[in-house]
């Protein structure tokens, strides 16, 4: 049986639902904040992170997977660490009969771990371990795995994005774990699989260029010089990047009518490619980073997120739960602090 989310609450101790109350809904007119707020970011990414692992008792890329990336870097640790502690619990039900819901889940619950990790102890814990060597149990010969095709782009609508994000998993795990004997024949064919698979598109060539920077050989320094070249021209003039710009999404919408490439800069956008640039070469006073970061310091919203459109339809912008995630990413990595 899977560990139940209840079961490690009660191990943890009562804890109330008030404690991270869940934000209203994501409208774009929502009104933007006075000034950066870190603690309001926080505040914002406990509400969706934690209670959508509460409600949900699942890792999903776009909120509690990135949520357990950025949260930590803020003030505060009891919402990151409760979700931490359900994975830990979901990882070890899957060796005592219980069953991830897919072969996505896997990757995403080792990325995560793993990146965490690496974050805060620098040391492979056993679950994270457990995570990374299920991941080769689901691996399909051609070195990819079967991912979410939910029609929810850029995360969660083909498998080159799996491919890529089980790369960052094995590069971020501390130890050299992707060294590691278990790990070899796994990483060769998911190497493979990425020099013998296109990028279909920008975003997932940035993505690449991320993991690039964790293990080797994914990309030549000539092809890393070449993405960050091709992510610095679709900078927009009010310093931001906008999420339709890094590929061909087309909504679900009743038209089925494309995103707009031209569309205005959005916090997904703009904190992703930001991290990005600053984790492969750039220096915070790159000029594009400077930009970036006053494109960041003036559009957050009053609640504490930065909105993002889906890409997919109107009902629920959960794509703004990652971009928030990313911006405190990016400003972490560029130095920035709140005032508070």
């Amino acid at each position: 049986m899977r560990t139940s989310l209840l079961a490690l609450l009660l191990l943890a101790g009562p804890i109330s639902a008030a404690d991270f109350p869940q934000p209203a809904a994501t409208k774009p007119a929502e009104p933007f904040a006075k000034e950066l707020s870190l603690v309001k970011a926080g505040e914002y990414l406990d509400g969706v992170g934690v209670n959508w692992t509460r409600d949900r008792q699942c890792i999903t890329c776009h909120t509690n997977m990135p949520y357990l990336t950025a949260r930590p870097l803020l003030k505060g640790d009891e919402g990151w660490k409760e979700v931490r502690k359900y994975l830990e619990g979901d990882v070890k039900s899957w060796a005592t009969g219980g069953k991830p819901r897919g072969d996505a889940y896997v990757v995403a619950t080792a990325f995560a771990l793993a990146f965490n990790d690496a974050q805060q102890s620098g040391k492979l814990h056993d679950a994270t371990r457990a995570a990374l060597d299920r991941m080769w149990t689901v691996q399909r010969p051609d070195g990819a795995w079967n991912w979410l095709k939910c029609a929810w782009p850029p995360l969660e609508h083909d498998d080159y994005y799996g491919a890529v994000l089980a790369a960052l998993a094995v590069g971020c795990a501390p130890g050299e774990y992707a060294k590691s004997e278990t790990a070899r024949a796994g990483v060769a064919k998911l190497k493979g699989y990425l020099k013998k698979t296109p990028a279909p598109d920008l975003h997932h060539t940035a993505v690449l260029l991320w993991a690039s920077t964790k293990l080797d050989g994914l990309m030549t320094a000539a092809e890393q010089k070449m993405a960050v070249a091709a992510l610095k021209g679709k900078q927009r003039k009010d310093g931001g990047w906008s999420l339709p710009s890094l590929g061909a999404y087309t909504r679900r919408d009743a038209d089925r009518t494309p995103n707009d490439p031209n569309a205005d800069s959005d916090g997904y956008g703009t904190g992703f490619v930001t991290y990005v640039l600053l984790v492969a070469s750039e220096k915070p006073t790159d000029a594009s980073v400077v930009n970036a970061v006053k494109w960041l310091r003036s559009n957050q919203r009053a609640s504490g997120r930065w909105f993002t459109r889906s890409l997919s339809n109107d009902k629920a912008h959960y794509i703004a739960n990652a971009g928030t995630a990313f911006c405190v990413l990016a400003l972490s990595a560029a130095g920035e602090k709140s005032n508070e």
